[in-house]
């Protein structure tokens, strides 16, 4: 965290020298594929008149999770174009994120409850809405003897990065089993930059379970003999909670609240589209090498699993219930400071009109 910070007030430091529609909701498939076709042509429309109202902007988009498929799709259906945006979809782990969102350069991500101590610490960004339910699964070998979190006192657990959406999520789950993982006091966490190699080091015995975004968990389960300890999708602390959420800029908030506004629109066009064609929605996670799918099949049932919320049942108030509710974990276990979790949660959510 100290990282973070020296990071964020070299970014104020810096930037004070340099200056910084529907698609179709429901099973209605038909009417969700015209929809998504005229959002393509008037998209292609606009692309190529090369006029759009907010220019070109950078996203992360380039991570390899299946949970990052609405900014793929509304990538490719258009609908980033449609609202008026020019989007480059970029690598970026959780430190460049930041440094993004706090100057503007980046105006919005999506991302776990990761972020929360570091809006705490000082990096000026807004929650604005959710993306989806579970998608991080714990797995350990074929012939491991771990079942619980309680098992993994002492053990080795691979994430993507330390301080990212899995280590957050094995964190607040070994904690509320009385297993301390902060300071890796009772479990060592181990850091991989891509889940296949974070696979096959649980195979060689590098390290004792995997903590991974889908399709990689899942992948392991079915192909290799894994064993599943963890679901986030139906492991009570977390079943029926938003696990990934958005999250703006704040600089850009407040100087375009109408730039967000809009990119939510797009979002949420993606989500409702991707409910209603998740088999399509795989095909072009796939085609385009978005993820690195083999079993369409099986991406199909994670990607349903999500629970995309159609137009709809877009619900600010169930966002900020669940803002809440991780701030109270994150509190309970001290990765958060703050002593009135109520308040801290309203002061990192913000409700954009779309």
């Amino acid at each position: 965290m100290k990282k973070t910070k020296r990071i964020v007030s070299a970014i104020l430091c810096a930037s004070t020298v340099l200056a910084l529609a529907s698609c179709g909701s429901g099973t209605n498939g038909t009417s969700a594929a015209q929809s998504a076709a005229g959002s393509a042509a008037s998209a292609a429309k606009t692309s190529a008149s090369g006029k759009y109202k907010y220019g070109k902007i950078d996203i992360p988009g380039k991570d390899g999770s299946l949970c990052g498929a609405p900014i793929y799709i509304a990538y490719e259906k258009g609908f980033f174009a449609e609202e008026g945006f020019d989007v480059n979809l970029i690598s970026a782990d959780t430190e460049t994120r930041k440094i993004g969102l706090n100057n503007g350069t980046i105006p919005i991500v999506n991302g776990d409850f990761q972020f929360f101590p570091s809006i705490e610490e000082g990096v000026k960004v807004k929650v604005v809405d959710g993306l989806h339910k579970g998608c991080i699964k714990i797995v350990v070998p074929a012939n491991s003897s771990i079942k619980s979190a309680a098992d993994l006192k002492g053990k080795k657990i691979g994430v993507d990065e330390i301080g990212g959406t899995p280590y957050q999520v094995a964190s607040v789950w070994l904690e509320n089993h009385g297993v301390i993982a902060k300071n890796n006091k009772d479990v060592t966490f181990v850091p991989y930059n891509d889940g296949n190699l974070e696979i096959e080091a649980a195979q060689k015995g590098d390290i004792d379970a995997a903590a991974t975004w889908d399709p990689f968990g899942s992948l392991a389960v079915k192909n290799k003999g894994f064993k599943q300890i963890f679901d986030l999708s139906t492991d009570p602390i977390f079943a029926d909670k938003y696990c990934c959420f958005l999250y703006a800029s704040e600089k850009v908030l407040d100087e375009n609240p109408e730039k967000v506004a809009a990119l939510l629109k797009a979002y949420h066009k993606a989500q409702d589209w991707i409910r209603s064609n998740p088999e399509q929605a795989v095909d072009i996670i796939s085609d385009k090498k978005y993820s690195d799918i083999t079993d369409k099949k099986l991406a199909v049932e994670l990607v349903k699993s999500y629970q995309y919320p159609s137009l709809s049942e877009q619900n600010p108030a169930t966002v900020q219930k669940n803002v809440l509710y991780f701030v109270q974990q994150l509190s309970k276990i001290g990765y958060l400071k703050t002593k009135n979790p109520e308040q801290f949660a309203n002061q990192i959510y913000s409700h954009v009109s779309t």
